[in-house]
């Protein structure tokens, strides 16, 4: 990290500098004077050895100014808190803000339109200066699929604001812009954010998109959602008194209920959330707006309605993930997808069926695991898991199909562990017990509604309370920015394992009369290959290749003929796997593989320099210029 001290003036730097300079020039001045100085002093020995401690004194707070100052906070265009929430209209304007900061990184473009007409606004980063976006490696982020899954966004915004707070300061991650793309979608559904903010709601309520939709088959849409009886701004929930019950009141915390065993009478029936029977059909709060599901909507393991609730008519037929897949068909060079939503401490990969396995061969099994592991390293009270063996079965889930259907490397990050209230041993505390406790000491009981009496038009005399919507699947305000920094890291080690190509070594050998022997090695020092497995399996994308063409002129004197091509199992072998067609490029169905390299041999005649260029979706193009005359240079890795 390269920084100046803030603290610290130019002129007051310079004033202590030049104090500095004059006590280091002490001791020398007092030795001059020899012993005229001495003869004054009653020790001139002692006189001098204060001097030197004086001057270690003050040198040392000097030392101290000029290093590095801490690593936070970092200088920045654009002042953003991360101990609130943003509804739509605020999200949209803070990536305004940091778009209009940093131009050369950041350019904002709406990529379609919700149901209800909302743009979904695409942040780009990406630095122009070394290359266009769709040349390099990128990344694909988003958040807030469902509506209520709030803390995404930020997580996205975080990202956003970060990495360019970042670029020029921190070297890591100006060169993670400089040589990457990325392309950030804080809400894909804007519709259930702005409802679940500006509407009474649940913590798991507006999940959907807003198009109406007819979750109880009556041929009404959208037409018995939750109502807020009392009042207040909150849905919580209807507890009705009843001798044959199956939930009591603890006697350790009359606020909680529980459930009482299977021999035992309870004293209170659980309802639900507020509501009454707007349709009259008997139910309550059977359906609520929307009722399609955007991470169900996908085209692979797509499965309809009867099968997968919330799938949608037909894949893509969401406004939201048509624009979405489009945009990504659309960007070749996207090899890495992060998703976040918001409950339980996971890093999930797929598949989301265990019948769909095959489609993570072994070769990609390992990329997902290195990155995984070393995610729960970095995510206390995270657990790397798969989506259909550790969580619930999905069909057409969105990074099912990135994965599957793209064969890029993606994880979904659900982003709140309800463990880290409390930092104890498990079974401190029963679970409910837990959250009181926590909501007691250090919320202050903020997001707790206390339990009230209600005249209930079907019930009677209810009591209505219990938690709001802030107090479960999102972090308490406090714990907020310490989340979406850990899994900003997370996102940036994902993304810094794309590919990182580069020429490893380059040799030339003379075979006779100005034929060329041209042998190199393309190298990939980062875990995610060119091509995955799946992708090669399926024939997902194009194919990478590597040609040989002669430099432009200046750089070459005469003609040169590629005569043979092909690929080379070891450096010092003599023979070759031919190319049967076009021996200038060679085409590589497997890409380059994470942590390793591949050989490439031209034969060729004439004399002057060719250019070497490796060209592959998701990693990027390099060239290399390679004069015709003996030679065999070794290059490091980039740094």
């Amino acid at each position: 990290m390269k920084r100046t001290n803030s603290s610290q003036s130019p002129a007051r730097i310079r004033s202590a500098n030049t104090f500095g300079a004059l006590l280091l020039n002490l001791p020398r001045a007092v030795l001059a004077r020899g012993p005229s100085l001495r003869a004054r002093s009653t020790n001139g020995r002692a006189c001098i050895t204060i001097l030197f401690a004086c001057m270690t004194c003050v040198s040392m707070p000097l030392r101290r100014a000029a290093a590095a100052a801490p690593p936070e906070p970092l200088p920045r265009r654009v002042e953003l808190a991360f101990d609130r929430f943003y509804d739509y209209d605020q999200l949209v304007a803070a990536m305004r803000q940091v778009a209009a900061a940093y131009p050369d990184l950041v350019t904002l473009k709406s990529i379609g339109k919700s149901s209800e007409g909302r743009d979904l606004w695409l942040a780009t980063i990406n630095n122009a200066a070394t290359g266009p976006d769709r040349d390099k490696p990128a990344m694909w982020i988003d958040g807030n699929v469902h509506g209520n899954e709030i803390q995404a966004s930020e997580a996205c915004l975080y990202t956003l604001w970060y990495l360019t707070k970042s670029y020029g300061v921190v070297d890591k991650l100006t060169k993670l812009v400089n040589d990457r793309a990325f392309y950030i979608l804080p809400s894909v559904n804007p519709d259930g954010r702005a409802f679940w903010f500006n509407e009474p709601n649940t913590s798991s309520s507006a999940r959907s998109g807003m198009k109406p939709t007819d979750e109880d088959h009556d041929g009404l849409f959208d037409e018995d959602g939750f109502d807020d009886l009392d009042g207040d701004g909150e849905i919580t929930m209807m507890w009705k008194a009843d001798p044959n019950g199956r939930w009591r009141r603890s006697p350790r915390d009359p606020r909680i209920f529980e459930p009482v065993g299977r021999d035992e009478k309870g004293e209170w029936t659980m309802l639900g959330m507020e509501g009454i029977d707007n349709d009259g059909d008997g139910q309550i709060n059977e359906d609520d707006p929307g009722g399609y599901d955007m991470n169900r909507n996908w085209p692979s393991d797509w499965q309809p309605e009867h099968i997968q609730y919330g799938a949608g008519d037909y894949p893509f037929s969401c406004p939201e993930t048509a624009a979405i897949g489009a945009f990504l068909l659309d960007h070749a060079n996207v090899a890495a997808v992060q998703s976040y939503h918001n409950a339980g401490g996971m890093i999930l990969r797929g598949p989301g069926m265990q019948y769909r396995e095959g489609s993570f061969p072994g070769e990609d099994l390992a990329v997902y695991d290195e990155i995984g592991r070393t995610g729960e390293k970095m995510l206390p009270f995270y657990t790397y898991m798969v989506i259909w063996k550790d969580l619930y079965e999905v069909h057409g889930g969105f990074v099912n199909w990135t994965s599957e259907g793209l064969g890029v490397f993606s994880f979904t990050n659900e982003l709140w562990n309800g463990d880290q209230y409390f930092y104890g041993t498990a079974g401190d505390w029963e679970r409910r017990d837990a959250r009181m406790k926590f909501g007691d000491l250090l919320e202050f009981e903020h997001n707790f509604v206390p339990y009230h009496e209600f005249q209930h038009p079907r019930y009677g005399e209810i009591l209505i309370g219990g938690w709001n919507k802030y107090a479960s699947r999102v972090p308490p305000t406090f714990m907020l920015e310490e989340l979406c920094h850990r899994n900003f890291a997370f996102t940036m080690y994902h993304a810094d394992q794309m590919p990182r190509l580069f020429f490893s070594r380059v040799r030339v050998r003379e075979l006779e009369g100005r034929t060329w022997e041209l042998t190199v090695e393309a190298r990939n020092d980062a875990a995610i290959p060119t091509i995955s497995a799946v992708a090669a399996q399926k024939k997902i994308g194009a194919r990478d290749s590597i040609r040989v063409d002669r430099a432009p002129a200046g750089e070459s004197s005469g003609a040169v003929q590629v005569l043979a091509s092909g690929t080379v199992d070891d450096w010092f072998a003599t023979g070759m796997a031919p190319t049967k067609q076009q021996p200038e490029r060679i085409w590589l169905e497997q890409g380059i593989p994470g942590h390793g390299g591949r050989l490439f041999r031209w034969i060729l005649s004439g004399s002057g320099s060719v250019d070497v260029t490796l060209q592959a979706s998701k990693g990027g193009t390099i060239k290399r210029t390679v004069k015709l005359e003996p030679q065999d240079v070794v290059e490091p890795p980039p740094a």
